[in-house]
């Protein structure tokens, strides 16, 4: 009996170490990312700002907006949002 719990005790404390570093590699790549996400938003917004955009083009990106909302993978808020980035309000 004092086997089976020592064992027990071993696979709880691997199983937390494991879980705890796994988090901890979660939580590292996800800063990465946010920081990367940081340094690309300048960039794509100066270059979206100097882009003169036909009404063509507005109207498809509304157009695959509106899609997205009906599919529900855009929220409402989500969607007035965008469109008011890309109708320039």
């Amino acid at each position: 009996m004092p086997g089976l719990l020592r064992g027990m005790a071993r696979v709880a404390v691997i199983s937390g170490t494991a879980t705890a570093v796994s988090n901890n590699v979660s939580r590292r790549q996800a800063q990465k990312w946010e920081g990367e996400q940081a340094e690309q938003q300048p960039a794509q917004q100066a270059t979206a700002a100097s882009a003169p955009v036909s009404n063509e083009d507005q109207i498809a990106e509304l157009q695959q907006l509106a899609q997205l909302k009906d599919q529900g993978i855009l929220t409402q808020e989500e969607f007035d949002a965008k469109k008011k980035q890309i109708l320039g309000l």
